[in-house]
This record gives C-alpha cells, structure tokens and sequence, in this order.
C-alpha cells in the first residue's frame, strides 16, 4: 500500500526519473508509462530497506524501461520511413542552464543513441549522463561491474566516433535562425532558405507512414530547400500557424494547420547555419506535445 512518503520520494525525483527513462527510449509517452509502472512497484518497497532513494529508483526505473525497449525494438525495425524521437516539450526555457543535460536530449544525440545496444544505451545514460557509479549501474542493468566497465567503454568511443560537434545553444540567436527559416519555406523565398543551410544540411522526416514525408534522409542545401519549398507550394499546409517552442532544450517550430499540430520541426544551427533539420509529423508523436515536462539531472 503507498505512503505518503512513498508519493513524496517519488514525486521529488520524478523529473530526474523521467529524464532518465526518456533518454533510453525516446518517447515522452512510453517513458509515462513506465513511471506509472514504476511507481506501482516502488509503492510496495519496504522504505526501511532502502537505503539511497535517488539510486534505488534510477535502477527501478531503468530495468522497466529497459523491458520496453526490448519490446519495442521490432516495432521500430518495421517503422515506415526514418525514426525520430518523440520532441520533448519543455517548460524550462533556459536552453543553457545545463550543456550535459542540454545535449543528451538534443534530437542528435538521442538519434545516436539509437544506434546503441538497450544495454550500452542504459550504461551510458547511467554513467555518462548521469554519474551513477559503476556499482549502481551494474545492479541496474543486471551484469557484473567489469562487464558494465566494458560495455562503457564500448558505449563511449561508439559515441565518440559519431557524435558531432556540440555548440552551446544560444536561444535567442536559434529561435531568430528557426524563425527566418520557416519565415522563407512558407512564403517561398528560396534564396533566403539558401541563405541559412549549411551546404551539407540533412533534412530527416518522421511520418510513420501516416502522412506524405521523404523516406530517406535529403542531404544538400538545394535539395532540403526543394522539399521545404514543395511541402508549403502542394497545399500540405494551409495557412500554417507557427509557434516558437523549447523542444529538447532547443527552439523547435511547430506547425499548426487548422486546431491541430502538423509537425514540429527542429533545426540543428552550427556557426550559424543551419546542419540538420528533423521534421516530425507522426501524428501519435505530437500528442505529446500537450503537456510540457520538467527535466533534470
């Protein structure tokens, strides 16, 4: 039967919780339910024996979420098109409070992440991420120190080799970049959308197969400014409304057509260009976007 001390214990580290849970397995819906989940075992815990509340539910939640993303792993091997990252609606707009923090829910990185095993995912996130000692993670993830020690590393340098550059997220100059650029695609202007991308930049769209998107990544700033320039010219959105957000600590768009959202896009600025734009129009992924959460680490 849950105490109250049980819901406060809870309830104090819940955003720490759902950051961890999240980063694992990048839906902000999945990881609700394994808090729900969580929280009902957690109600059964003897308190007396636990000695650490913070480690005691980080490993809690961890091994739930660790089943889930098991489960859900052939779900994503039949997806439709590129798989993105549920976007993160925050209601903490201080993109630059925390770099580590910021990173780990930046759309690229949980995108690398992806490329993890559940395993090497939960050690890094654990570890690197969050500081969890070895003997923390271990117990977490259910193998021996040495082998969580191994899989670290393993974790590490995978991260290492294909992580890019990291530019601290200055806000005001993303959100003015985000807003130009969105400004350009929706009134045709494909000089200025020329303008902002990178020669290299990389659109990648999620749709699920639910509404018309690419189902390869568009590298190249004359291509990705082609795909922009038809999604607006078709009709795909109609008199779009667009709303300034903080998705994964970053200023995101989302694209409003009539009472509902069309899609979020999210726009990656490196020295002042724009490297890479994920475009997320998976409705079931949007419903997310109704509640804003509270992050921490």
């Amino acid at each position: 039967m849950s105490t109250d001390e049980h819901a406060e214990r809870f309830t104090l580290l819940r955003p720490l919780l759902f950051t961890i849970v999240y980063e694992m397995l990048g839906s902000a819906t999945e990881s609700d339910d394994v808090l729900q989940d969580s929280y009902l075992r957690w109600a059964d815990v003897d308190l007396a024996t636990v000695r650490d509340t913070k480690s005691y539910l980080a490993q809690l939640v961890t091994r739930q979420a660790l089943n889930a993303l098991r489960a859900s792993a052939r779900r994503r091997e039949d997806y439709v098109g590129p798989w993105l990252p549920e976007p993160l609606l925050l209601d903490d707009n201080d993109a630059s409070a925390d770099m580590v923090l910021a990173e780990s829910v930046s759309m690229a990185m949980l995108v690398l992440l992806e490329t993890l095993t559940p395993d090497e995912r939960a050690v890094f996130v654990l570890r690197e991420v969050f500081g969890f000692d070895y003997d923390d993670v271990a117990l977490a993830v259910g193998k021996s120190v040495v082998t969580v020690r191994q899989v670290a590393h393993r974790a590490r340098e995978h991260v290492r080799a294909r992580r890019r550059r990291f530019e601290p997220v200055d806000a005001a100059r993303t959100a003015r970049i985000t807003r130009q650029f969105m400004t350009a695609a929706a009134t045709g202007d494909l000089e200025g959308l020329l303008s902002l991308l990178a020669p290299d930049a990389c659109w990648t769209a999620d749709s699920g197969g639910r509404t018309t998107a690419a189902r390869r990544p568009v590298v190249g700033a004359e291509k990705v400014a082609a795909v922009l320039m038809s999604i607006f010219r078709r009709g795909r959105l109609v008199n779009p409304r667009i709303e300034v957000v903080n998705c994964n600590n970053m200023p995101a768009m989302v694209v409003h057509g009539g009472d509902r959202p069309e899609g979020v896009f999210l726009a990656e600025i490196l020295d002042g260009k724009i490297t890479s734009i994920y475009a997320v129009r998976n409705p079931d992924k949007l419903v997310a976007l109704a509640v804003p959460r509270r992050i921490s680490r």
